[in-house]
């Protein structure tokens, strides 16, 4: 019998033109953030930034920390922040958003739709599918400067890359931000020199890499140094001079909303604009005291916005060890203690 051997050539050669490794219809994997260890260091970022993928192909993006984050596609036009929280229908700022969309819904880009996972850690995971070809813009709404894109193209394109080529990218963001050597050395010179030679000055600190898909950060999940040594009547000072990440300083009973200020003097502010209060004081334990949040300020667009507060003092006025946290963080292990000597 004789073989149609031209239709078998058509149907290699189809074959061979279809992106390597990709199939329309198939699911991508992207991490959600990476960690060292002790959780000291979060690199607050999806692995990779950006993406291509086909239409009808769905993304499945996967917590790689103790930390939360969220996987937030926004409506078209939605205001900038702090209200963009209005784009998913709710009026309130990130992470009390309400309500979620279910995982493996669909996003297609239109003016009505906003896709939302709500908060998410641990090794949780969260999809989403995309109908239509777009370029979309992908945001953590808990971390303001963690942000992505994905490149949806209609089935007539092709894929630049493929999953294996997507893995070793998440990996080599990672390393870079956790990893990050030249921050790690400059941490530690300063720590050190805060142990010799106090100044009475605690940093918080990270770093803020920007990529052709969107930013990324390392946030540095520790006071530096941890313990710090004063006498009587002096004022420690803590900064916080990382470029993306909130804290707060909290001693003793910690409030139900880590925005409340507890504890300061009143007026609450120096005239440096750096909030101040003093220990032991005038609350019921005597022993607590809380900065609210302390972080740089969204940077001025169409009007000026209001300075950030990134400083706080607290002047000790009794021998004795003053342990504290960071609210927001200290399930992560950032504590710290200053040890007040006569």
């Amino acid at each position: 019998m004789k073989r149609n051997t031209r239709g078998v050539v058509m149907l290699i050669l189809a074959v061979m033109t279809m992106p390597k490794g990709v199939k329309a219809g198939q699911l991508w994997h992207v991490k959600m953030g990476a960690e060292s260890s002790d959780m000291s260091r979060q690199a607050m970022a999806f692995l990779p930034t950006e993406m291509w993928i086909y239409a009808g192909d769905s993304v499945e993006w996967t917590s790689g920390t103790h930390a939360n984050h969220t996987v937030t596609f926004l409506k078209p036009g939605t205001p900038p922040r702090p209200s963009n929280a209005q784009g998913c229908g709710a009026p309130v700022v990130p992470p009390a958003m309400n309500p979620p969309t279910p995982s493996g819904s669909v996003y297609d880009g239109t003016s009505s739709a906003c896709v939302h996972s709500g908060n998410f850690a641990d090794g949780a995971s969260y999809t989403v599918t995309f109908s239509n070809p777009g370029n979309f813009k992908l945001s953590c709404l808990i971390h303001r400067d963690m942000t992505g894109v994905l490149h949806v193209l209609d089935l007539s394109g092709s894929l630049p890359h493929d999953q294996g080529f997507y893995d070793e990218q998440a990996a080599d963001q990672a390393r870079d931000l956790v990893l990050d050597d030249d921050r790690r050395r400059g941490e530690d010179e300063r720590a050190e020199h805060s142990r010799h030679f106090s100044g009475n000055q605690v940093t918080t600190t990270g770093e803020l890499v920007a990529t052709g898909g969107g930013k990324q950060y390392l946030a540095v999940m520790r006071f530096l140094p941890e313990t710090i040594r004063v006498r009587v009547g002096e004022t420690v000072e803590w900064t916080n001079i990382d470029p993306a990440e909130p804290h707060t300083i909290t001693f003793g009973t910690e409030p139900a909303v880590p925005t409340a200020l507890v504890g300061l003097n009143t007026p609450s502010s120096d005239s440096d604009g750096a909030r101040h209060g003093t220990l032991p004081n005038a609350t019921p334990d005597h022993a607590s005291l809380n900065s609210g949040i302390i972080a740089a300020s969204l940077q001025d667009q169409a009007a000026q916005t209001a300075l950030g507060v990134t400083r706080v003092r607290v002047t000790f006025t009794q021998a004795g060890t003053y342990n504290y946290i960071c609210a927001l963080h200290d399930e992560l292990g950032m504590k710290g203690s200053v040890v007040v000597i006569p």
